[in-house]
């Protein structure tokens, strides 16, 4: 564990107890200065973002580094429950559900441009979940759905062909992987390695000191395991039930989430629960389906558990305005 943890709990602890005091609706009554505060930072990170990787995702603010598109999310879910409750009488038009899905499209094409198309998913996948409870008459979501379904396969098809020019070399070269990862053994090797490591633990795990020289942890071949791996680490040292007791904790934060979602009465209230059960929930599917193999490497963190002070500080601050839902949902 690094030793920045215990700090950034602190942290995270801290604002998650000031949000869940602040009257959410005061908060997502901001409206505009949400969307363009999220929207400032992404742009920022087009514009002068530090390259890591092949990518330009992070912000330095003198030592500090931050990942704008991880509070982004907060803030876009926090407008996007306003905007519906401030325009009643448009959500039947085809014109509001236009314009909704330009403000959507806005910060995930920024994101896109990184590039960082797993946090473009995870924003599109929070975004459905606001349009479909945010009162947007459903006929025009089902064509928006039905429109986009054979567009979505034709990308998927053009992306997985060689010298495509859609994603990035680094994103096709995992996509080739994770189909084909005995032909591309370098960039499958990372995921091979999480996928040993997780059976190696077998069902109660080798221990949280383990110093067998042969593990894969001790053994240097999964690198950085506290980031987007952190998964195989926990089934390495915890076993099998270690790693379903992490699901089973987070399962019950996007269930809580979503109950709260259920039981509120405020329409606002209502969106911002359902959105942050949608990213905890979406982020952690995906992260979980990579370190097991089901889908290509993306680099994408499992929410409060992966090392990253601005992840984890955004869950926490997120997850005290669902409180503060719950707190204030009969009133």
């Amino acid at each position: 564990m690094n030793s920045a943890r215990p700090g950034e709990w602190s942290w995270g602890a801290a604002l998650m107890c000031a949000f869940a005091l602040w009257d959410y609706r005061r908060l997502a009554g901001m409206g505009w200065l949400l969307y363009l505060g999220g929207m400032g930072l992404l742009l920022a990170v087009n514009l002068m973002g530090a390259i890591s990787g092949g990518a330009a995702r992070w912000l330095d603010v003198g030592p500090l580094r931050f990942q704008p598109s991880e509070l982004g999310k907060l803030l876009f879910i926090l407008f996007f429950a306003w905007l519906p409750e401030q325009n009643r009488e448009k959500l039947d038009r085809l014109g509001f559900l236009l314009m909704v899905l330009a403000l959507m499209a806005a910060p995930v094409a920024s994101i896109l441009e990184q590039p960082d198309l797993s946090t473009s998913v995870v924003v599109s996948w929070i975004f459905l979940w606001l349009l479909i409870l945010g009162g947007i008459s459903g006929r025009w979501i089902r064509r928006a759905v039905l429109a986009a379904v054979p567009l979505m396969g034709v990308l998927g098809y053009l992306i997985t062909r060689p010298g495509q020019r859609i994603l990035s070399e680094y994103q096709y070269r995992r996509i080739a992987a994770w189909l084909n990862p005995g032909e591309w053994t370098q960039d499958s090797y990372q995921q091979r390695n999480s996928i040993i490591a997780i059976g190696s633990g077998g069902l109660t795990g080798k221990g949280l000191e383990n110093q067998d020289p042969v593990s894969i942890l001790n053994s240097g071949f999964l690198p950085e395991p506290h980031t987007d791996f952190i998964m195989a680490a926990v089934g390495e040292k915890l076993g099998f039930a270690g790693y379903c007791a992490v699901i089973l904790l987070l399962a019950l934060i996007v269930f809580e989430c979503m109950l709260t979602a259920y039981r509120t009465n405020d329409r606002m209230g209502r969106l911002i629960c359902a959105g942050m059960g949608a990213w905890i929930g979406g982020q952690a599917f995906v992260n979980l389906c990579v370190v097991s193999g089901l889908m290509p490497n993306t680099g994408l963190t499992l929410p409060f558990v992966s090392y990253g002070l601005t992840s984890l500080v955004s869950l926490y601050m997120g997850v005290g305005v669902v409180m503060g839902v719950g707190m204030r949902r009969n009133g």
